[in-house]
């Protein structure tokens, strides 16, 4: 071989530090140990028995065979070099033999007990053998190539019948069993009995079963690859169980440890800093430095991992440069007439460059691999922690934290651990990626390239201040969408009203405004963004720039110009391309970390709240103390239940106990009389904030029925918070005995069947399920549905009526079996005969409850009597509290009470038990009698919907959510392509023919001494040529990815956006009573965060990469012809590679985020039924389970989803370093006719290809897959929609409606397609002026009457019902105009108008209505009252005086800028109706729908609406949905429905005239008929 070969180098190197030992005997001395130490492990550490499935035969016993052959051949080995003449010659290779021996024969018992104990390849035999492979292997080569210097192969072979061979065919007989051994070790054992066995019985997935070549290479997915290529991916081919490190229960409880420990020496230090009155607080504890803490050995060997891997990456520019002093030392050999260079050396190098560029590939994606399960299991963690603490938040932490925020910490702040996942360790390998290059630049240009690095250290100053940018800009960015969430979460809960009052635009202005602020941060983000993508792409330029500008003036001896060959230059710019890489990721990692420490910072913020103080109540178990009588009988006597001693308590933790305000000045009656004003505890006016309770002594016994009365706002709902400890506790003391079971005021239903929802978690029990449905009056509502107790309950019991929902509460309630039960007012949301109904079988003193604690709050007067303690709320305190009897007697409030609303209306047989006529005060007095009061639509939905669905026994509501097939559609991109400008394709085109051109220009340097006939030019001439292109690249830069980041970018998101924010806004009802908020507002968060930053992120960089691809493929074409026959095929394998993984990926993909929908909803329903969920035993931890199982879902699909990925960027990377092992071999063989600067220029650049084409695939399939989010929320943008708001050809006369006449004529509908008729041909007409009161059973048609006169629902069959139904293809347009008039269900007509003719705005801004549930929204109080800013403050005070609200909203700090809460919690329901109530009076308008507008006050916020709506609304159409038979009474017509058509239509003294009549058995059923008599 040549002096300076470097593979006679090489082996010299081996030769001299200990030659073949190094080789082959201390990798076999680490073997031993490894070997011996798996062994101990399996049959003794690790203490499980062997796993009885048998052995695989066709794999064990080769594998033991060959291991015997190979142990026999280097026993042979040891005897030919111990017998013949070759001790002295063989370099170790026999000192080897005796630990090769051993290592072999402990191989051969592990292998044994390897299949003994376990069902997968041994990861310990496979890396032996994949060591000793390679140290043999080179041993061989060694011995058969230096046989000249060596004389070990100098014996003629020996006859194949003698024993003795020569060392060298020995060793090739061991390589050669090795070999074959491996392969069996490695053959895939999906197939076998004893993995298919195993995997049924212990539930394994293909990772476990995988052995570590097929991890490695991520082979254990082909599979599923496979199946995605032929049909799309469906959740059950997802189904296997998840791993266990990635359980969120598990992350969760890791994280917890450390963070615990750090939040209570947080709270300690606070707790200092207060008591010595410092405003200055201790920093909140690091929750990334907590992730990192508990992941701190798995993060050390992925450094060390990885850091080899960058190791090994610079490989390959190592060996180029050998590879081009080949080239140039070949050139200058044929023109001086001397021996060239042997072609095998250029061949060898070629080859090492290719292994050097696979095992860095293999060790990087494995590393990656690990951080992107890191990152999946920090987001479960987290997730899981922020679902915990959201069930144990303070009263005074839950207003600071609203549905939509903590969603967002959820959707948005812990997916950003998804993203910083894999750059988060760059921040420790970059330095030294970064060094290992400037080491080997420096060997190449020596002090030159100080001036390179002079740019950088110019450079990273400005990349850190603008880095430093994206901290702020992102923080104003999450701020902006949490605000914006959180009122998209309100609109969406209360949609509804939102339609009713014809808001759409009012709420789109505002979030329009709260979109704006969020893209001004989004686009300050973009900017900066944009200006480190700049410095990315430019920097490597000016390093080279400045390094040769300096190298080509002074880089020779004593400062002299250097000679710039095709080594340096072509070397020095690959090597400047490997550093450009981390250079690159520097200001990108930056960007994520920043944005990763801003999301756990938020986090922190939220986990640090304050949590629920479990030691306010003293919770004990129940009592069961006994005595004796005289007789010796056992008597029970009477223990406590609950215990109030001296408790004052608050919402706010800073309330001080004051003196209640006084109102001496009013006598008792007047006192009593007084329903909102007289609440000065409660109201948020003044400075001094005080006590909700005060001053509560209280005593309940074990198994008494304690009733709790007052009026609203006095504190009866806070006596209950006060026992369940949902308060603050100033003083005193609360002690319950036994478990407790919680019915809320407003019921709590999740999405599940009705079973589910009265079970919750609980074992089923058919008995006495049974009798607590029928005790809740549950069993006519159950046969009504269409699968029974197992239909589906929509999002918040959409289908269910309001009573409905509390009988499904209740019987939850006892179900649990619980020891005490506090009944926030349950009989208000049900009539008459089922509030009997359930006194009598479930809450009475012979209800099913008759043992338990019962503490009920109620209205109502009629059950008093039979209660054991009455206890009287007022001001917050306890006023009055006794027995019936004993308070009567006493004649204070309670007495006025009962006086007031009940002895003037008593009957007299009003005690009899059996007596189903009812009288009430509160919110039940004489009610209209059905099976509930309100919402007939809901129980028509459901009774229509059984006959429809029946027929299938299916009993859903909610179908699963749609998830798209195949690839993402073209059109997908082309709606995104419309909102991009096309000029940013030509720009990035442009910008890599100048980058191209620079080393072009290079070229054109270094060649030109070989030009004959051109004169020299000084190298500042090349200099300047250099520069200038390089300004000209940095120019068409900076031009597009501004525009591709900052304009088209935030242009695109804009588009999107209003089209699905508009669209959803004007979905039809239907619409969303079957679609669960979740998936709505998972468009909103995930997928919208999507199109604001990862696309616009994400996409230059695609346009960018294929550019670069292009300019690569067309050098190396240019400087090879030959490659070009190569890349066909080779861009064929990238499309077929790609197109096979994008597939199965992108379904996953979709899966991914159709998964995380009911994690959002699920989290929903959790924080509105919070109270519920800690008030039940067990039923905390059962939806942490719940919410833990959710999560686990995504980590197993996005897990999936990431080893998809790797699976695609493992096999990338091996076809790019074939491409690169391609081309050198092509230009080895061509080598004559190709000249070096030619080859180093194609050589530069096919090494970055790897790189670049990796970036490349796998940006294109993360874009691919980001657009899913568009695809999603194209989804949305295209559903049907309502009829317009606005019709242009439409002109309604002057005052329209001037009169309130309304006609209903044969008019039909249905609450959506394929549902039966809600209302059936219904006929009557309204005068104007005429009071119209509308009564029926429930499922009457009641509420759909009004639902229709506001085109709620539309008119069944017309064109609008179809073309908004969404289970239809949208139906096409045409002149829709004309099909307005379309009567296939009947018609409204207001004063001659028909409404369908008309667009909804023109309709519903002239209709009033006071709905039944009063909402309101986060907001002031005059957004509330005035959306559109139209009206003056006067006519807003005006309003609020007649609603009997002017003096309590005047005593509010801003008076109408008072800030409302979301749904209006810091006001009571009393003064939410008459805020309602203010609604209407400022509409003005003719017509106005009370649909059962007091259902939910008292009787005294009743009487005062009712006489409101008398004085106020005298001269207007006024149609009630009657709640109470008497507020009808003295209506001028009234309305009977029955099934959904018109009963009766007259006044209701003459309907009461005919016993016949159903109203006449309506009210005499509700007890009015009495009354009258009377």
């Amino acid at each position: 071989m040549n002096k300076g070969d470097p593979l006679q180098e090489w082996v010299d190197f081996l030769v001299k530090y200990g030659g073949h030992y190094v080789l082959v005997g201390l990798p076999s001395l680490l073997a031993i140990y490894a070997l011996r130490s798996r062994n101990r492990y399996l049959t003794k550490t690790r203490g499980k028995p062997p796993h009885r499935y048998g052995r695989t035969g066709l794999i064990y016993w080769p594998s033991q065979l060959f291991l015997f052959v190979a142990w026999c051949a280097i026993l042979s080995l040891s005897y030919s070099l111990g017998t013949g003449p070759y001790i002295a010659t063989a370099d170790g290779l026999l000192m080897s033999t005796p630990l090769v021996l051993t290592a072999l024969w402990c191989a051969l018992i592990l292998n044994r007990n390897e299949h003994k104990y376990e069902t997968r390849s041994s990861d310990t035999l496979f890396i032996y053998y994949l060591v000793t492979l390679f140290g043999s292997g080179l041993a061989l080569f060694i011995l058969f190539s230096e046989h000249d210097r060596y004389p070990i192969l100098q014996m003629d072979p020996p006859p194949i019948f003698e024993y003795k061979m020569d060392p060298f065919r020995y060793l090739l007989v061991f390589t050669g069993a090795i070999g074959l051994a491996f392969f069996f070790e490695a053959l895939p054992r999906g197939w076998t009995r004893v993995q298919r066995e195993s995997k049924a019985q212990e539930g394994l997935t293909a990772y476990d079963q995988a052995n570590w070549f097929s991890r490695l290479t991520f082979h254990f997915l082909q599979p599923l690859m496979s199946l995605g290529a032929k049909r799309t991916i469906t959740v059950e081919d997802l189904d296997e169980k998840t791993p266990e490190g990635m359980k969120a229960r598990v992350n969760c409880e890791r994280i917890s440890s450390i963070w615990d420990k750090k939040a209570a020496r947080y709270y300690k230090q606070v707790n200092k800093k207060k008591a010595k009155g410092s405003k200055r607080m201790p920093a909140q504890p690091s929750l990334l430095l907590t992730v990192l803490s508990v992941n701190t050995w798995r993060i050390t060997k992925m450094m060390v991992v990885r850091m080899l891997s960058f190791a090994l990456l610079f490989v390959a520019p190592f060996l180029f440069s050998y590879l081009l002093k080949f080239f140039t030392d070949y050139d200058d050999a044929i023109k001086r007439g001397k021996k060239p260079p042997a072609t095998a050396n250029g061949l060898l190098i070629a080859v090492g460059i290719f292994v050097g560029t696979m095992a860095s590939a293999i060790m990087l994606t494995a590393s990656s691999n690990e951080c992107s399960d890191m990152a999946i299991e920090a987001r479960s963690g987290l997730i899981a922690m922020i679902y915990r603490k959201s069930l144990r938040l303070s009263p005074a932490a839950r207003s600071k934290s609203t549905l939509g925020e903590i969603s967002n910490y959820m959707a948005v702040d812990t997916e950003s651990w998804m993203a910083a996942g894999n750059l988060l360790p760059l921040v420790l390998t970059i330095p030294v990626e970064i060094g290992l290059g400037i080491w080997l630049l420096y060997r190449l240009l020596g002090w030159s390239l100080l001036a390179g690095l002079a740019v950088f250290a110019i450079i990273s100053p400005i990349q850190t201040l603008f880095a430093s940018f994206l901290h702020s800009y992102q923080k104003n960015k999450l701020k902006a969408m949490d605000n914006r969430l959180r009122l998209m979460t309100e609109i969406l809960a209360n949609i509804k009203i939102v339609k009713l009052y014809s808001w759409e635009d009012a709420f789109r202005k505002k979030i329009g405004i709260l979109r704006d602020r969020e893209l001004d941060a989004q686009r300050a983000l973009s900017r900066v963004r944009a200006f480190l993508l700049m410095v990315f792409s430019s920097v490597n330029l000016l390093m080279i720039l400045a390094t040769f500008a300096v190298y080509s003036n002074f880089g020779g001896p004593d400062f002299t110009p250097a000679e710039m060959t095709p080594q340096i230059v072509f070397v020095g710019i690959a090597l400047f391309s490997m550093m450009s890489r981390p250079l690159g990721i520097i200001p990108l990692a930056i960007s994520h970390v920043i944005l990763l420490r801003t999301s756990n910072r938020r986090i922190a913020s939220f986990l640090l709240l304050e949590e629920i103080d479990p030691t306010v109540v003293e919770r004990h178990g129940r009592q069961t103390a006994q005595q004796k009588d005289a007789d010796g009988n056992g008597i029970n006597t009477q223990l406590p239940a609950v215990e109030i001693e001296n408790g004052t308590f608050a919402w706010d933790k800073d309330s001080i106990t004051v003196p209640a305000a006084p109102t001496t000045s009013l006598s008792p009656a007047e006192a009593e009389r007084q329903p909102l004003l007289g609440d000065r505890s409660l109201s948020p006016s003044g400075s001094v904030s005080r006590p909700t309770l005060t001053n509560i002594k209280l005593s309940i016994f074990e198994g008494n029925l304690t009733a709790i009365v007052g009026r609203i706002g006095q504190g009866k709902s806070s006596l209950l918070s006060a026992i369940l400890g949902e308060m603050y506790k100033l003083e005193g003391t609360v002690r319950t005995y036994g478990s407790i079971a919680y019915v809320p005021q407003q019921a709590w239903i999740i999405n599940a069947t009705v079973r589910e929802n009265v079970l919750l978690g609980k074992p089923f029990d058919q008995e006495k399920y049974d009798r607590i449905i029928y005790a809740s009056g549950l069993k006519p509502d159950i046969d009504m549905l269409p699968a029974e107790d197992l239909t589906e309950i929509g999002e918040r019991g959409i289908n269910l009526s309001g009573g409905q929902k509390q009988r499904v509460s209740l019987a939850r309630a006892a179900y649990q079996d619980a020891d005490i039960y506090l009944l926030d007012d349950p009989l208000s949301a049900v009539d008459a005969h089922v509030d009997q109904h359930l006194w009598h079988n479930l809450i009475g003193p012979n209800g099913l409850l008759k043992d338990k604690t019962r503490i009920l709050i109620t209205h109502g007067i009629h059950h008093l009597s039979e209660v054991d303690q009455i206890v009287v709320m007022k001001d917050g305190t306890i006023s009055e509290a006794g027995e019936y009897q004993q308070l009567m007697k006493a004649q204070d409030a309670f007495y006025q009470l009962i006086y007031d609303f009940s002895v003037k209306r008593q009957l007299d047989n009003s005690h009899s038990k059996d007596d189903n006529t009812v009288t009430q005060v509160g919110s039940e007095t004489n009610k209209t009698v059905g099976d509930d009061d309100s919402k007939a639509e809901a129980t028509t939905k459901s009774a229509s919907a059984g006959k429809t669905i029946a027929k299938t026994g299916s009993g859903g509501l909610v179908g699963k959510e749609n998830v798209e097939e195949g690839k993402v559609g073209w059109r997908v991109y082309w709606d995104y392509a419309r909102a991009v400008a096309f000029i940013c394709l030509c720009l990035y085109g442009v910008a890599q023919a100048c980058q191209i051109s620079t080393n072009f220009w290079l070229r054109y340097w270094i060649t030109s001494d070989e030009r004959e006939g051109e004169e020299d030019r000084p190298a500042y001439f090349y200099l300047v040529g250099y520069a200038s292109l390089v300004l000209l690249f940095l120019v068409v830069d900076v031009t597009v990815n501004y525009m591709a980041n900052v304009v088209c970018g935030i242009r695109s998101a804009r588009i999107l956006y209003n089209g699905l924010l508009t669209r959803v806004l004007r979905y039809p009802m239907s619409t969303f009573d079957t679609t669960p908020m979740g998936r709505i507002v998972n468009r909103f968060s995930s997928d919208v965060a999507a199109i604001d930053s990862n696309l616009p992120e994400q996409l230059p960089g695609l346009l960018g990469f294929a550019s670069s691809v292009v300019g690569i493929i067309c050098v190396i074409g240019y400087s090879t012809p030959l490659f070009l026959y190569a890349v066909p095929p080779l861009l064929l394998t990238f499309l077929v590679i790609q197109n096979y993984y994008i597939k199965t990926s992108g379904a996953i993909k979709r899966l991914v985020s159709v998964t995380k929908s009911p994690l959002y909803q699920h989290f929903g329903e959790s924080l509105a039924g919070v109270s519920t969920i800690r008030s039940l035993d067990g039923l905390q931890s059962q939806f942490i389970t719940e919410n833990e199982s959710r999560t686990d879902a995504i980590a197993r699909k996005t897990n999936t989803f990431m080893l998809t990925n790797r699976w695609l960027t493992i096999r990338i990377q091996a076809i790019s370093a074939s491409v690169i092992l391609s081309a050198a071999v092509l230009a080895v063989l061509n080598v004559e006719r190709l000249d070096p600067s030619l080859v180093g220029l194609a050589m530069t650049y096919a090494l970055s290809l790897t790189n670049v084409v990796v970036i490349l695939v796998r940006t294109a399939s993360d874009v691919q897959n980001q657009f899913v989010s568009v695809e999603r929320i194209r989804e949305y943008s295209e559903k049907p929609v309502e009829a317009p708001l606005e019709v242009a050809h439409s002109e309604l006369p002057e005052n329209w409606p001037e009169h309130g006449r309304i006609t209903f004529n044969k008019y039909s509908a249905r609450y959506r397609q394929g549902l039966d008729l809600s209302l059936k041909d219904v006929t009557f007409t309204v005068d104007p002026q005429e009071k119209v009161g509308i009564v029926g059973r429930t499922g009457a048609g009641k509420s759909s009457l009004t639902l229709a006169l506001f085109r709620i629902i539309e008119a069944a069959d017309s064109f609008w019902a179809l073309a908004s139904d969404p289970s239809r293809p949208e139906l096409p347009m045409g002149d829709c105009l004309d099909n307005f008039g379309c009567a296939a269900g009947g018609s409204i007509e207001i004063d001659g108008v028909d409404i369908a003719s008309i667009g909804l705005r023109q309709l519903r801004k002239h209709l009033s209505i006071i709905p039944q549930d009063p909402t309101l929204f986060a907001g002031t109080v005059r957004e509330n009252l005035d959306p559109f800013f139209e009206l003056e403050d006067s006519a807003l005070w005006e309003a609020l005086e007649r609603a009997h609200l002017k003096d309590f909203i005047g005593s509010l700090p801003g008076g109408l800028s008072f800030e409302v809460s979301a749904n209006g919690d810091n006001f009571s329901m009393g003064q939410r109706s008459l805020i309602c109530l203010a609604r209407a009076l400022l509409r003005k308008t003719k017509v106005l729908v009370l649909d059962e507008a007091t259902a939910a006050v008292d009787i005294e916020t009743d009487e005062l609406i009712q006489k409101t709506i008398r004085a106020e609304f005298k001269d207007r159409t006024i149609m009630t949905i009657a709640h109470r038979i008497k507020t009808v009474m003295d209506s001028d017509k009234v309305l009977v429905l029955e099934n959904g058509r018109v009963q009766e239509f007259e006044e209701p003294k003459s309907l009461l005239t005919r016993r016949e009549s159903l109203f006449y058995r309506l009210a005499e059923q509700a007890g009015e008929l009495d009354i009258r008599r009377r």
